[in-house]
């Protein structure tokens, strides 16, 4: 078995490379079989994107502080682990963003796509599905639509619904939503195509971020799931990505 590993650059992780790679050897990524990302879930998806040309899975192992993505760390038979592990495909979501200066942007999110506003005053949103205006004003700090890998997430901080890894849908949820105040977002089908337009853009500025890359001064923002990407991510038997957030709903 050829093993690619990548760290962070955690002290944790650059530890854990030295021994690991020493262990097992290390891969080009080009020649591996399967990647092992050492860090914590934002060096996952860093590696995830990274590496999405290569169609190779990945197994994280946890070095970081926070592990959704990720396994346990440990020295001993990973490779006994690596081949008994369950692999979970999942689709990011494709960003096209335009700003006020007319550039566009283009961005894949694993988690999810936001809209945060970039001023002291709270954005005002308009949102569309499919072509369809579905809500004409949303006052709010900002809105997401996440994936189901990345419900738990930012999505889940903002009292957004965990979503099952087979149901096929994303979760649109506003943040600190004014007006209408009660409005806590909806479900929508994985192929929807879900667009906002920033309204007083230039008085009340907002910036899109896709998994943490950030553009400002947006004024719209389409997103729709790209089936044509997948990213294969392996976890150890019987804690999966669709177990990991069922439990977590039950914390």
């Amino acid at each position: 078995m050829r093993i690619s590993f990548r760290a962070s650059t955690s002290p944790a992780a650059l530890a854990a490379y030295t021994a690991l790679s020493t262990r097992y050897g290390d891969a080009p990524v080009k020649t591996a079989d399967i990647i092992v990302a050492l860090g914590g879930d934002g060096f996952m998806l860093q590696t995830l994107h990274e590496t999405q040309s290569l169609d190779l899975p990945v197994y994280g192992m946890n070095c970081g502080t926070i592990g959704f993505l990720m396994n346990a760390y440990a020295e001993d038979a990973l490779e006994a682990r690596l081949r008994a592990a369950e692999e979970t495909v999942i689709n990011p979501l494709a960003m096209h963003a335009i700003s006020a200066n007319g550039r566009d942007h283009h961005a894949l999110a694993i988690n999810e796509v936001s809209l945060l506003r970039a001023g002291p005053q709270a954005a005002k949103l308009r949102i569309s599905v499919d072509g369809r205006e579905r809500m004409p004003e949303l006052v709010c700090d900002g809105a997401l639509l996440c994936t189901p890998a990345g419900s738990t997430a930012y999505n889940y901080s903002a009292h957004g619904p965990i979503l099952p890894m087979g149901s096929d849908v994303l979760a649109l949820t506003a943040m600190a939503a004014f007006r209408p105040r009660r409005w806590r977002g909806a479900l929508l089908p994985k192929t929807a195509l879900v667009r906002f337009d920033v309204l007083e853009a230039a008085k009340r500025p907002v910036m899109a971020d896709a998994d943490g890359r950030s553009f400002r001064d947006v004024i719209s923002v389409e997103i729709r799931s790209e089936p044509s990407i997948r990213h294969r991510i392996l976890f150890d038997p019987g804690h999966g990505l669709e177990e990991r957030l069922t439990h977590e709903q039950f914390m």
